[in-house]
């Protein structure tokens, strides 16, 4: 099954997406935008760029543990990946993020 996009309201109101596999792990997760529009346009953005090694920038944190995040041509962060325990398995998510995030399904959890 192709991977998707969830569109869900943070309690504030704000809206994120997630980048989900096919498998329904969360592989990709946005910031927090103000608008459902710029959600809409930060998925545009990962459909655009999740296919360019270049807009991948390989992250450790401070326990260790691996992540990613997607950048559009402008260095901003579109989205960030989850905690990895290995290098290998980060490489895996961005691999899943590559042929999932080309994905036109937008589910909207949003309840508008």
């Amino acid at each position: 099954m192709a991977g998707w996009f969830e569109l869900s309201k943070s309690s504030d109101g704000q809206v994120r997406f997630v980048l989900k596999a096919g498998n329904a792990e969360t592989i990709l997760t946005s910031e927090l935008y103000k608008t459902r529009a710029a959600a809409e346009n930060g998925i545009a953005s990962v459909q655009k760029n999740c296919g360019s090694d270049e807009r991948y920038e390989l992250k450790e944190a401070a326990n260790g543990k691996f992540f990613f995040n997607l950048k559009a041509a402008n260095h901003q962060v579109i989205g960030t990946s989850q905690m990895y325990a290995t290098a290998q398995a980060r490489d895996g998510g961005i691999a899943s993020v590559k042929s999932n995030g080309a994905s036109e399904t937008v589910k909207d959890k949003t309840g508008d």
